[in-house]
């Protein structure tokens, strides 16, 4: 089970830190003893966690070890070879993914099964296709094996003699002219080269986004009483005010959240709030919808302001904060909330709590979307409705132009969003969210307040 592994784990990297022994490096050299001590006929030995094969060939070889790495061997030249194979499914949970260039392992995982091959014979052509066990993880494959003198005889991976010949779907493809323990390690962030390209239009969006958000708000508090004299426009400029607030405060706690080294407490509640706020923003863009549809459909009907309002706060904030904390409730417990070594916000690979957000998010565009046609039907057949009073009717034109345009540019946002943990490889996807998902603050006060003609006025 899950827990148990995750137990062992923490045990080994308790066991690795100490850098006065090799642990797990004195066990796997125990297993290569093991095996290289055993009498030479074929048979097999398999388990949930462990497969041990020895086999005899003539000149050349090739099996595919528990489905999970194929091994070649073409050409030796040689008859009667005997070759056994030890294939683990878990040490990689127990030997450290530092290499011959760095000791760190915090940006390394070892992504695939390891394997120890030994011949009773010579070799320098083996080819090891390796399938990764972490589909997701596709930045910076190396070809490894377990240098045991690395490190002051510590251990680590090297990548000498390897060469990646392969990288593509879910598997990789190594060629060594050696025979010894392999496996893959591959990087769990993204390269540094677009990292920095991120980070630079990351936080200069979201500098232009939250001046843009606080300009926002300094023109609606300058206009409110001006703007705010009937039912439809009061609302309108509540939604908007609050999708500000909620999108800046997001924006704070995002910054916030963008340090790698935050603690586990802090970046949870950083994520906690992001998830929040975003979703505010969300769920006041279909406060503006209902609005809409309210307006320009039941053109008869007559609604308090404090019904409004109630109606208002209790979904702008009540439906995030119910989200929220379930998810938080549902996952943090197993360590599946946050994304791990990595800027704050909601787990994929675990738990996929992700989906506590773009499902909501995605389902309220697309609510809004069909709000739009239906109103757009509605104004064509008949015009914004014949009972409604002037300032009403450019509250109504208002709102639906900020809603034709917010609407698709949140939802493109976070298609991307989605885009970028469906095919985390593709550069353009990571850059061009980061450039949208920056600036919409930017769009909020161009599309929410700047083009409403009486606010300029």
């Amino acid at each position: 089970s899950v827990a148990p592994c995750k137990k062992a784990k923490e045990s080994w990297v308790f066991l690795n830190a100490d850098q006065n022994k090799n642990t797990s490096s004195s066990l796997l050299g125990s297993m290569e003893f093991f095996a290289g001590s055993l009498p030479t006929t074929s048979f097999n030995v398999t388990t949930n966690l462990i497969q041990l094969n020895q086999d005899t060939f003539d000149n050349s070889f090739s099996t595919n070890l528990s489905s999970s790495v194929l091994i070649e061997i073409p050409e030796t030249n040689s008859n009667h070879l005997t070759i056994t194979t030890l294939t683990f499914r878990t040490l990689r949970n127990v030997l450290p993914a530092r290499n011959g260039s760095n000791q760190s392992v915090n940006d390394n995982t070892i992504n695939g099964v390891v394997v120890m091959v030994k011949l009773n014979g010579t070799t320098k052509n083996v080819s090891l296709s390796f399938d990764k066990l972490d589909k997701l993880l596709t930045f910076n494959p190396q070809c490894v094996f377990w240098n045991f003198s690395l490190f002051n005889s510590l251990g680590g991976w090297d990548d000498t003699g390897c060469k990646l010949k392969s990288n593509e779907k879910g598997k990789v493809t190594c060629h060594c002219n050696h025979l010894t323990s392999f496996s893959i390690l591959m990087s769990t962030s993204i390269p540094k080269e677009i990292q920095d390209a991120l980070d630079i239009i990351t936080y200069v969006g979201v500098g232009i986004s939250m001046g843009s958000l606080v300009i926002c708000l300094i023109i609606e508090a300058c206009v409110w009483k001006a703007m705010t004299r009937n039912n439809t426009s009061y609302m309108r400029h509540v939604s908007i005010v609050n999708i500000a607030v909620s999108l800046l405060i997001a924006d704070i706690w995002f910054i916030i959240g963008e340090d790698t080294t935050t603690p586990i407490p802090a970046c949870t509640a950083a994520t906690f709030f992001i998830h929040f706020f975003y979703l505010a923003l969300f769920f006041w863009m279909l406060i503006s919808g209902l609005l809409l549809f309210y307006r320009t459909i039941l053109v008869f009907s007559h609604m308090s302001k404090s019904t409004m309002l109630a109606i208002g706060f209790s979904v702008g904030y009540g439906a995030p904060l119910i989200i929220a904390v379930v998810t938080v409730a549902a996952t943090a417990p197993s360590g599946g909330y946050i994304k791990e070594n990595q800027a704050c916000w909601l787990n994929w690979d675990k738990t996929m709590a992700l989906l506590a957000f773009v499902i909501p998010a995605l389902t309220i565009v697309v609510i809004n979307f069909l709000i739009l046609i239906v109103v757009l039907y509605k104004m064509l057949r008949r015009g914004v409705g014949d009972a409604t009073q002037p300032d009403e009717r450019n509250a109504v034109v208002v709102i639906a132009r900020c809603l034709a345009i917010l609407t698709p540019f949140f939802g493109l946002t976070w298609g991307l969003g989605v885009g970028t943990m469906v095919d985390p490889t593709n550069k353009g996807i990571h850059v061009v969210f980061a450039l949208f998902n920056s600036l919409q603050g930017f769009f909020v006060l161009v599309f929410g307040t700047l083009l409403d003609g009486k606010v300029c006025v």
